[in-house]
């Protein structure tokens, strides 16, 4: 009989299970899982009336993977609150907030003059043909620095907690890179498919947009109705330390000592773990995973009694531009975003440090970590007092980096992978770091695997 077995059950091997099964109820699957519970960084911690995320926060509705997914597993998911649509960055010494759409960037003082001019400027720059570009590189030059320094930059840090100099825009920012390929730039492109979009009774968003959704009791709720419908199919406390091949069967060697023979295997772990399991297997595609960076990363989460709060807190957060130098990359307002993530009268900020921006704050001790965001949240958003909850998360290799180059990485990826036939990979190493992107590359790679 064809058994299945993934890999890895954070949130890209658990949705890639449950479309397989969708799919195909009879196969025999299963899914290890190195820790003790599944859902890898989709994990909420509910204590002290408190409900705080370890590290996914939500999932926005402009893409239909998560939403679709929690829909067919009878979850209803929660929207977040009018309130926190205001976002702000800390700029220039001083929080300002952000216009939601171009137009409103054109018309607020956000930007100078002179770089608003620079927007409009746009529409002349000519297309430049790169293969492929940073996207400090290709946003500088079709829309100015200014832009780049106020907004894109500290987008590219709240994502990826990445370093914009270094991350490919062709990758990271697949559908704005297509613009000038494809158009000769963003307005012209921009301008083209509102009548394209038009034409069939549509729209097209003018940036990411979307609305952030998670659930009520946390992201993990997601996690807790894929595993409970898997049921003993999933493993926990089963790592996975390499894979070997015998004509059309695959043997898989986990740390305990036991095996599991598969015809067909989805690895959907960490690019760095991947590679360690794979390292015997195929040598090359070893290489190849190893070499996609994570920077370290922690999340420290502060809730406070309101009262003790003077400052403004009813808005989605901030984030802190690089020029700035800040020793935190900015905060989420959690309890304003989705009210009841605190206990009545609280409220419930989480802040993030590290990153490729200052990768030698993020492993500091408990006590200094601490230290530092409160004296941040002080400097840059007047927020004073002493938290009532403290609850740190760390994560030495947190997001993957998505470098000049990969592309082309996932290519060579992709010829490896045509040497050992049943062999598949998917995570949010590849093709996208967002929980939508997970789940809709796990639908896919059971498309194509039931195909």
């Amino acid at each position: 009989m064809e058994r299945i077995v993934i890999v890895g059950g954070g949130i890209s091997g658990l949705a890639t299970a449950y479309y397989l099964l969708q799919k195909r109820p009879d196969i025999e699957l299963l899914v290890l899982e190195a820790e003790k519970r599944p859902g890898g960084k989709v994990w909420t911690e509910r204590t002290e009336g408190f409900v705080c995320e370890a590290g996914v926060n939500g999932f926005l509705d402009n893409k239909q993977g998560a939403i679709s997914l929690a829909r067919l597993l009878g979850l209803e998911p929660l929207r977040s609150s009018d309130i926190a649509r205001k976002r702000a960055v800390y700029i220039n010494g001083s929080l300002r907030w952000i216009p939601d759409t171009p137009p409103k960037i054109f018309l607020s003082n956000f930007l100078s003059l002179r770089a608003r001019l620079r927007m409009l400027g746009e529409y002349f720059v000519p297309k430049k043909e790169m293969e492929d570009e940073t996207v400090e590189s290709f946003v500088t030059r079709r829309v100015g620095r200014e832009f780049f320094e106020k907004l894109l930059d500290p987008m590219v840090t709240g994502i990826y907690a990445g370093d914009p100099s270094r991350l490919s825009i062709k990758s990271c920012f697949p559908k704005v890179y297509e613009l000038e390929k494809r158009y000769g730039g963003l307005i012209k492109g921009f301008i083209r498919l509102q009548k394209e979009r038009k034409r069939q009774g549509g729209k097209v968003e003018a940036g990411p947009g979307g609305v952030l959704h998670s659930f009520k009791n946390g992201m993990f709720t997601i996690i807790e109705t894929i595993r409970d419908y898997l049921g003993d199919r999933v493993k926990t406390s089963t790592p996975v330390t390499g894979i070997e091949k015998n004509n059309n069967l695959y043997r898989i060697h986990c740390k305990d000592g036991t095996t599991y023979d598969a015809t067909t295997v989805v690895i959907s772990t960490p690019a760095y773990d991947a590679s360690e399991i794979l390292r015997e297997l195929n040598p090359s595609l070893s290489a190849l995973l190893k070499d996609i960076p994570y920077p370290p990363l922690s999340v420290v989460a502060l809730g406070f009694r309101k009262d003790d709060i003077k400052a403004d807190t009813d808005y989605f957060g901030f984030l802190v531009a690089g020029k700035e130098k800040g020793k935190i990359l900015g905060c989420l307002f959690d309890s304003s975003i989705f009210p009841g993530r605190a206990p009545e009268g609280h409220i419930l900020l989480r802040c993030m440090i590290g990153g490729a921006r200052a990768p030698e704050l993020a492993m500091l001790d408990d006590k200094e970590l601490v230290e530092i965001t409160l004296e941040e949240l002080d400097r840059i958003a007047g927020i004073k007092g002493e938290p009532v909850y403290k609850r740190i998360f760390r994560y030495e290799k947190a997001i993957p980096q998505y470098i000049l180059g990969h592309s082309r990485r996932l290519e060579e990826i992709e010829r490896e992978l045509t040497k050992t036939k049943g062999l598949y990979l998917t995570g949010n190493a590849y093709r996208g770091v967002a929980m939508n992107d997970c789940i809709e590359q796990g639908a896919l790679l059971a498309e194509r695997i039931t195909s």
